[in-house]
């Protein structure tokens, strides 16, 4: 079973999608990643901007060993204790009332491909 942790963000009003992914990808996530002490994997799931508009833009996956290491970095989003360079270049991008957080465990099915 795998440990996850999802959290789902959402632009700051006025950014376009195209912007919005592009600091993610260029500034934010090279800023965080001296902080990846404990996640295996870090992924980013962009929403198509034709899909509509749901309530969030991306939903970072951030997978995890055991579940105290997810569950400990979810107290750590939720006590806002994050580093003091990534919360400012949080606010630069991200509407950060708008995020959410949600540890998961996963199971998954493989399929097989029909010939």
């Amino acid at each position: 079973m795998g440990h996850r942790l999802l959290i789902f963000l959402k632009r700051k009003p006025g950014t376009t999608h195209a912007d919005f992914r592009r600091h993610y990808e260029d500034v934010h996530v090279p800023l965080c990643m001296p902080y990846m002490a404990g996640p295996t994997s870090y992924v980013r799931r962009y929403c198509s901007p034709a899909d509509g508009a749901p309530d969030f833009d991306v939903v970072t996956e951030l997978a995890f060993p055991n579940a105290a290491m997810r569950d400990g970095t979810l107290a750590a989003l939720r006590g806002d204790a994050m580093p003091a360079d990534v919360v400012a270049d949080e606010t630069r991008f991200l509407d950060r009332a708008a995020s959410r957080f949600c540890a998961v465990d996963v199971c998954e099915t493989r399929l097989e491909q029909a010939s």
